[in-house]
């Protein structure tokens, strides 16, 4: 992907965070690599963390993720364009909150490995009201909570089955 010419740098600066560099910019589902790209930092970047801090993390990606998840939609001109992968970060980690939730210190990387593939497939199939909210909430704010909502869902599921492996 090439950027369009003359972006200003605050619309640089949101394109690279919303493509979380060059992450976006790789060949072939790019939710899929920011997916795999936020697994890849979780156990460093969130899943030690204590609640109050991973819910913290959460707030300030989906703040800045809507920034500039919406600029880049403008600087590219295109709604939710498939290189904007901040959203998957968002989802990812919401995935993954339910371990300090639920007591468990430390996820285990199958769990994890299982709560991404659990946030693929509700944010591929969309079931609702994950689609709801993708068409009814316009701009950066529509592409990051349609994630949210479908790593919640993941996290949902995973509890709910959890107890019997």
């Amino acid at each position: 992907m090439t950027l369009p010419p003359r972006l200003s740098l605050a619309d640089s600066a949101a394109v690279f965070l919303a493509t979380l560099g060059p992450v976006g910019r790789l060949p072939k589902a790019p939710g899929t690599w920011g997916s795999l790209a936020a697994l890849a930092a979780a156990p460093w970047c969130f899943t030690p963390l204590p609640l109050a801090a991973r819910l913290a993390v959460l707030g300030l990606v989906l703040a800045l993720g809507t920034w500039a998840a919406a600029r880049a939609e403008t600087a590219l001109g295109r709604k939710d364009p498939g290189c904007v992968v901040v959203d998957e970060l968002l989802g990812q980690w919401t995935a993954f909150l339910p371990f300090h939730l639920a007591g468990w210190t430390q996820a285990m990387p199958l769990e994890l490995f299982a709560l991404f593939l659990l946030f693929r497939i509700y944010d591929i199939l969309k079931p609702w009201p994950i689609r709801a909210v993708e068409r009814g909430v316009p701009g950066g704010l529509g592409v990051m909570l349609d994630d949210l909502v479908a790593g919640a869902f993941a996290a949902a599921s995973y509890a709910l089955f959890r107890p019997f492996f």
